[in-house]
């Protein structure tokens, strides 16, 4: 596992594509329990080198009920971005993350990590990648039907503050979903 991340975060095979250059973002153990599985790095992300280092990582810890160290034991939860570089800006945000990272490097990450009970597939990205033709048409229809992935998978939206019109709109996801997330997470590496 060691070897496997030193190789990854020494990846440059979409450095001519990325406008800050390549800095991949990854975390996990072999005995990781959890893997979030999400969009790419951001800027703040990128500069700090910390996963979900941002607003956004302190909203996705807030629906998993665990502290900020809990978060990062790598015993505990490894973070596989879908790419593992910041991607670049476009007209309405970030771009998509690089197409590059997830075929050439998931399956030997989540193939070194033997003991993952559950993955969080954060954002359409990941659900597609994964769910491929079971995930709905819509991510707020595959959120809503989340318990049909369920023990492998659990896809959510991206706790981004920019997603606050989605959550208003979607009182079920708080109400439903994350005391479901709740409790699983507890179950799996405590509080």
């Amino acid at each position: 596992m060691k070897e496997l991340l030193k190789e990854i975060l020494a990846c440059e095979i979409c450095k001519k594509h990325l406008p800050l250059g390549p800095r991949p973002v990854v975390t996990g153990h072999k005995k990781s329990k959890i893997v979030i599985i999400g969009q790419a790095p951001g800027t703040k992300v990128h500069a700090s080198g910390i996963p979900w280092d941002d607003a956004s990582g302190k909203e996705l810890r807030r629906w998993l009920g665990i502290s900020v160290e809990s978060f990062y034991t790598t015993e505990n939860i490894a973070i596989v971005p879908m790419g593992f570089c910041y991607p670049g800006r476009g007209k309405s945000g970030d771009l998509p993350p690089r197409p590059e990272c997830a075929p050439q490097w998931h399956a030997p990450l989540i193939e070194s990590m033997p003991n993952i009970q559950l993955t969080l597939l954060i954002g359409m990205y990941s659900q597609g990648y994964y769910l491929g033709r079971k995930a709905k048409k819509t991510l707020t229809e595959t959120v809503m039907n989340y318990q049909e992935y369920l023990p492998k998978y659990l896809p959510l939206p991206h706790p981004s503050p920019r997603n606050r019109f989605w959550l208003t709109k979607n009182p079920w996801f708080e109400k439903e979903v994350i005391p479901q997330l709740q409790k699983t997470v507890k179950s799996l590496v405590g509080s």
